[in-house]
């Protein structure tokens, strides 16, 4: 089976130089965003396990101060 996304490393590097671990940015989602992801899913979506929604890659997008684009595709905050 091939990877599931292709924003799983950029997310990991964005959460890291924030500070935060995997359940820091799993609270976050829930309280600013209703989006309910238990420390599991990140890590799944970090090791490319699990795909990303577009909502859900909007929202990480937003807390950790990156782009979608740059989720993405490595191109403007890198």
């Amino acid at each position: 089976m091939g990877e599931a996304n292709i924003s799983g490393p950029r997310i990991r590097k964005a959460r890291e130089q924030r500070g935060w671990d995997q359940s820091d940015l799993a609270a976050a989602l829930e309280v600013d965003f209703q989006i309910k992801l238990a420390q599991s899913d990140i890590s799944e979506i970090e090791r490319q396990k699990r795909g990303v929604k577009d909502f859900e890659l909007d929202a990480i997008a937003r807390l950790l101060a990156v782009s979608p684009q740059w989720l993405l595709r490595g191109k403007d905050n890198d």
